[in-house]
């Protein structure tokens, strides 16, 4: 159970991450199967989303990912982006300082939204697991948890905001061109 929890978490938290509503990660679609007996197809089952697997190697440094998925992947730049084409793009000491700052605070506190969102949903699946569940305390508790959701959006969407900000206009046309290329690529 408490591994089911923590892959829960670990999905949504992957999923406030690149900025896409939960009701929009798109599931394996599984082909009918025929029945042996020909009264039609067989019922479809959903198929378990498959996890990537863990790295054996050593622990690479993360950098918050900004919600850029979407409508704002050509606007907001992704800051692991930006600090790997910092020579490309020419940035300043300040303009590095500045940035790793940003992601390091913002490190910080996403951490701790991480374990009060883990903490809202345990409490939110407690609450789900009785035979009749109380709809104001369940509804409540999930509140809590689109709370933490939403903070954890405009935390790293307030980060982007201000290292977009710190960068010029050359070096956001630098990015632009440089995310059409890897666009192109694809």
């Amino acid at each position: 159970m408490k591994r089911r929890i923590g892959i829960t978490v670990a999905m949504i938290g992957v999923t406030l991450l690149f900025g896409l509503p939960l009701h929009h990660a798109q599931q394996p679609q599984p082909t009918p199967t025929p029945c042996v007996d020909n009264h039609g197809p067989a019922p479809s089952v959903p198929a378990r989303p498959s996890l990537p697997a863990r790295s054996s190697g050593p622990a690479q440094p993360s950098v918050p990912a900004v919600p850029v998925a979407g409508q704002f992947g050509d606007v907001i730049f992704a800051p692991d982006l930006i600090m790997r084409r910092g020579r490309e793009l020419e940035l300043t000491g300040e303009q590095k300082s500045f940035m790793s700052a940003e992601i390091q605070k913002t490190t910080a506190r996403f951490n701790e939204l991480k374990w009060q969102l883990q903490e809202a949903i345990e409490v939110l699946h407690e609450t789900l697991k009785s035979n009749s569940v109380n709809d104001e305390q369940a509804m409540s508790q999930l509140d809590k948890v689109l709370e933490v959701e939403r903070e954890v959006k405009r935390l790293h969407f307030g980060m982007g905001l201000r290292i977009k900000n710190q960068l010029t206009p050359e070096q956001q046309d630098k990015l632009r061109a440089r995310m059409a290329r890897n666009r192109q690529i694809q």
